[in-house]
């Protein structure tokens, strides 16, 4: 697959070299507080959480300002503590109305005795609202720390409710200073301005040794990888596909054990399906990295000499019963580096749309409307070019 070639050229360049290389960040003592953008992330109907790196130890809040320009602070951690850290920062703000626009900025204060002090920009977002008549959405995959594509993509990608970032935001986390520049400033980028994010966990973002660290820094709206929500009209279900070889492979190290998590989300499924906010939704819409469907299927694929998985069998053997029960409309993946779409048949009655991959010859990014009418999904590449569309009545 064409996947692969991508990795192996990156590594064997050597990763300065390339255009995938290692993050950009600073490498002298940096004179400034805050190191990234206030990232804002997980969406709710009462809320956000708030997350920004800091370069020493630091207290800092969130200010969070209505339309009609009342301020509210949010300066307080569970255990009664101004929210302090020396590394990365998360504020979550609870309260908010549901629709409802609303900015935020970071201040930011030297926990050292210095006198020093930062505020972010106001940046503005709209809580998730499950009665809206209409859903705007963008999703992005795939990335791979190519910053080419990133900046491309943030130059393209319009204002939306949210952005969904699918899967393998890296190559790997082998270097623990990978992580801030890689999920908070990609490619030096302020990517929630204007579209609050959503991640879900793509193969290569769990990863190398310091994997285990990704939770620190991305923020779940339910606290879990996997999740579901409802905006306007379109019923949203994220899922973790885990890695595309078995737990037990030797590349892992020990470090993984998602065959236990894939069974949990199986059983949420049932649950999360039933409730009627997800259950009635004129549209029906599941986010996973890895396709539960692919092009040509192979049942072997020889991991002892570097197979990988295309698609997610696994995963699709614990969920698929639970999605048709729902009424799942269309999957939307990344993963192959090869965007694709598969139609809805007698066998598999949701469709797969897949998207692109890292370079940006081959970056895809996919935007999502949908009215009292229709769902309709557009895939465009860097240039704006329509490459696919797919079309979805109520159900």
């Amino acid at each position: 697959m064409k996947r692969r070639s991508f990795l192996t050229g990156s590594m064997a360049g050597g990763v300065g070299a390339m255009a995938f290389g290692a993050p950009e960040s600073a490498v002298t003592e940096p004179k400034t507080l805050m190191l990234t953008p206030a990232v804002v992330m997980a969406p709710r109907t009462d809320g956000v959480e708030v997350v920004w790196a800091v370069s020493r130890l630091c207290r800092g809040w969130v200010e969070c300002r209505t339309a009609e320009g009342s301020v509210e602070k949010f300066a307080t951690d569970d255990f009664g503590f101004v929210p302090q850290g020396d590394h990365v920062m998360r504020v979550r703000i609870d309260g908010l109305k549901p629709g409802t626009a609303y900015e935020v900025r970071v201040v930011v204060e030297s926990g050292d005795g210095e006198k020093a002090r930062e505020e972010s920009p106001w940046k503005g977002f709209r809580t998730i609202d499950p009665s809206a008549k209409e859903s705007h959405f963008v999703m992005w995959n795939d990335t791979h720390e190519n910053h080419e594509t990133i900046r491309r993509l943030h130059a393209a990608t319009p204002s939306a409710d949210f952005l969904l970032w699918n899967g393998d935001t890296c190559n790997d986390w082998h270097k623990e200073e990978w992580l801030v520049p890689t999920l908070l400033s990609p490619a030096g980028q302020d990517i929630t301005a204007g579209r609050p994010l959503f991640l879900t966990w793509g193969n290569h973002d769990v990863r190398g040794k310091w994997a285990f660290k990704v939770k620190d820094l991305m923020a779940m709206p339910q606290g879990r990888p996997f999740y579901a929500f409802r905006n306007g009209p379109v019923a949203v279900i994220c899922l973790h596909t885990g890695e595309d070889k078995p737990d037990d492979h030797p590349s892992f190290g020990g470090r993984v054990a998602f065959e236990p998590l894939r069974r949990e989300q199986a059983e949420w499924l049932k649950d999360v399906t039933a409730r009627p906010e997800i259950k009635d939704a004129p549209y029906k819409v599941v986010f996973c990295h890895i396709p539960l469907r692919w092009i040509k299927e192979v049942e072997s694929v020889g991991y002892a000499k570097g197979g990988y998985d295309g698609y997610a069998k696994s995963s699709r053997d614990h969920w698929h019963d639970a999605l048709v029960a729902w009424g799942a409309q269309v999957v939307i993946s990344g993963h192959t580096h090869q965007d694709a779409w598969l139609p809805a048949n007698d066998k598999f009655p949701y469709a797969q749309m897949v998207s692109g991959g890292p370079k940006p010859e081959a970056a895809r990014w996919i935007e999502g409307k949908a009215d009292d009418k229709e769902l309709k999904l557009v895939m465009r590449d860097l240039d704006g070019k329509v490459i696919r569309e797919a079309s979805f009545p109520k159900a």
